[in-house]
């Protein structure tokens, strides 16, 4: 089953001396907080108010935050939003919080471990799968990466795509 909340975002520290809060966003457009109307933060939902967005950052006040004491006391916090507020994805495109946890074979039936990272260092996301061989780390590219089931937790690889582009690492 997929979680009903999705995080978007980390108090990374307070700004400032009104409780505003410099967020790190869990998000491919920043911009995204200015749609916010309510997150969930330590299991509660508050009102969300985007101030401004600069350098990848989202700077936010939270309902019930007015003071530095209260900002830097959600120092680290996650900020979620309910599943049914999330934007739509394109075709073929699952969040990576769905991903994760996914228990990866190839077509040649080998065991290729469970999907624990995924790193985007640019032109291509990296799947880190932990395993019997160690840390596999893939292309998530669709000729290596053949069926992803996220309800089922499952990921068919292709095995000849995997010798060709996938890297153990230890």
């Amino acid at each position: 089953m997929l979680d009903e909340y999705l995080a978007v975002g980390e108090i990374v520290r307070p700004q400032g001396i009104r409780g505003e809060l410099k967020v790190k966003p869990l998000t491919d457009d920043p911009g995204r907080y200015f749609d916010l109307k309510r997150v969930r933060v330590e299991g509660e939902m508050r009102a969300i108010h985007c101030l401004r967005v600069h350098d990848g950052f989202a700077y936010v006040r939270l309902e019930g935050v007015y003071s530095r004491e209260g900002a830097e006391a959600l120092r680290g916090a996650l900020l979620y939003i309910h599943r049914d507020d999330a934007v739509a994805l394109p075709e073929d495109t699952e969040f990576i919080c769905d991903l994760i946890g996914c228990h990866a074979t190839d077509t040649e039936g080998a065991d290729c471990g469970v999907l624990s990272d995924v790193l985007q260092p640019g032109g291509c996301d990296v799947y880190v799968f932990r395993g019997p061989r160690g840390e596999l780390l893939v292309p998530a590219l669709k000729k290596v990466i053949l069926e992803v089931d996220v309800r089922g937790k499952r990921m068919l690889l292709d095995a000849q795509g995997l010798r060709e582009t996938a890297v153990f690492s230890s």
